[in-house]
């Protein structure tokens, strides 16, 4: 952001620096201890507030969830993270889907699924009115996506806001009906919204798998969507930059 353009002030009488100096020396002065002591001190206490930051206490991502969970509650929707199901080997996702028709059963912690075993192949990124095949889209969490659902009974109004929202921003951004049960479970007349965080440099060591974030909606509510999609959009734990994101692209 440019900065504002100030007014330069006028210039100070020659003793002004002596004065600017003057309240330093005497607050150093009224503190128990030499000087050094009090400014080693203070460079301590950065030093542990900034791996604090680092290591995630009081980090930007527990306020963004927070925010989007305010969002959502206030749009009527219901909202939650779920820790995804670890690796079935323990070692890789991919391994747990290796057919497009591989079972669902125990394979995710969340309805739609935020995160969890997938088919090694991700979708091709868009909006689409026919059903993509969950086990790829949950792919595309991993990559990033910030997935919209939507049930069999959801009305073609509902489906067009839905398709305008994608439009306005698209990369990073899925869309795909959800018309099939999963699990027993299913959107019917609802909307969701998925998508699956993490670090990167923690992804799969020591049980580290990240967090899916679901919230299911009645109706379409755009400030409660953009809260949530520039929250988790770009984020996946598999850590792919969102220049791979963009409609049209996939693998190979």
């Amino acid at each position: 952001m440019a900065k504002k353009s100030r007014t330069p002030r006028p210039p100070r009488p020659v003793q002004a620096p002596k004065r600017r100096d003057a309240p330093s020396q005497r607050n150093l002065r009224g503190l128990p201890g030499p000087p050094w002591a009090w400014l080693a001190g203070v460079a301590v206490v950065a030093v542990i507030v900034a791996a604090i930051l680092i290591s995630g206490g009081g980090s930007k991502g527990s306020v963004a969830t927070a925010n989007v969970k305010a969002a959502m509650l206030a749009a009527g929707c219901t909202y939650q993270d779920v820790k995804p199901l670890p690796p079935k080997n323990k070692v890789n996702y991919h391994a747990d889907v290796p057919s497009l028709t591989t079972s669902t059963k125990g394979l995710w912690a969340a309805f739609p699924p935020a995160g969890g075993g997938h088919y090694g192949l991700w979708a091709v990124w868009g909006f689409y009115t026919d059903p993509v095949n969950p086990r790829q889209v949950v792919h595309n969490e991993e990559h990033g996506a910030v997935v919209l659902w939507w049930g069999p009974k959801v009305s073609p109004a509902t489906v067009t806001q839905l398709q305008n929202f994608y439009n306005e921003q698209p990369v990073g951004v899925f869309g795909t009906p959800l018309d099939q049960p999963i699990d027993g479970k299913s959107l019917g007349g609802k909307i969701a919204l998925t998508s699956w965080t993490g670090d990167p440099a923690k992804y799969y060591r020591k049980g580290d798998y990240g967090i899916g974030h679901v919230a299911i909606c009645s109706s379409f509510n755009e400030h409660a969507f953009k809260v949530f999609r520039d929250a988790y959009r770009g984020h996946g734990p598999e850590g792919i930059p969102l220049s791979l994101d963009h409609p049209g692209m996939g693998p190979g």
